[in-house]
């Protein structure tokens, strides 16, 4: 199976993928965003070293077997976020999550990384479309999809209702087709995506 690239840039940041002597770096980041990680990641309730650990173990072999690509996001070699390109909607699809120390938010690079994703997911032969899946309330991960040029397809209510105290219960799902990429790319060949 086809892998994206392990490093990617996109003007201020950079992507690579996690590495297991990322743990320092990764637990520190995540211990100092937990006031914003844990509205809207279930996973951040309950953080710890060997939670960060089972994550990178975890990222390692998903990447070998080609059902997630986790990126550590950096800026001058600092770790600010992680992002994922991952196998979880059907075959020809790829959908994105990511998240930024708070530090870094509201200078546009949760969408340049972002912007990268997409960029290498089209690349991968067999990708038709990506996706980007965030709960109602949390708009700031729909502005980052909006700003790429991804379509709000469908709002759909969680079976189980909202899973960590931000959510409202409701499954935002933005789009983007190769199709679309290939016309916003010829359009607007400098911008993200």
């Amino acid at each position: 199976m086809e892998k994206p690239a392990e490093s990617l840039c996109s003007d201020q940041v950079e992507l690579r993928r996690w590495r297991t002597d990322d743990l320092d770096a990764l637990n520190r980041t995540i211990h100092e965003s937990l006031d914003h990680l844990v509205p809207w990641m279930p996973w951040a309730a309950a953080p710890g070293r060997q939670h960060t650990a089972d994550f990178l173990a975890r990222s390692e072999e998903e990447w070998e077997a080609g059902q997630s690509f986790a990126y550590a996001i950096t800026s001058d070699t600092e770790v600010i976020g992680s992002c994922s390109l991952m196998r979880r909607i059907g075959p020809g699809g790829l959908d994105i999550g990511y998240w930024l120390h708070p530090r870094w938010n509201g200078r546009g690079l949760a969408t340049m990384a972002a912007g990268a994703l997409v960029r290498q997911g089209f690349l991968l032969a067999g990708i038709d479309r990506i996706e980007i899946h965030h709960d109602a309330a949390n708009s700031a991960s729909g502005a980052v999809a909006r700003r790429l040029g991804f379509t709000e397809t469908e709002r759909i209510p969680v079976a189980d209702g909202p899973v960590t105290p931000g959510e409202v219960g409701i499954d935002v799902i933005w789009r983007m087709t190769v199709d679309d990429w290939k016309t916003r790319t010829a359009e607007h060949p400098g911008r993200p995506s």
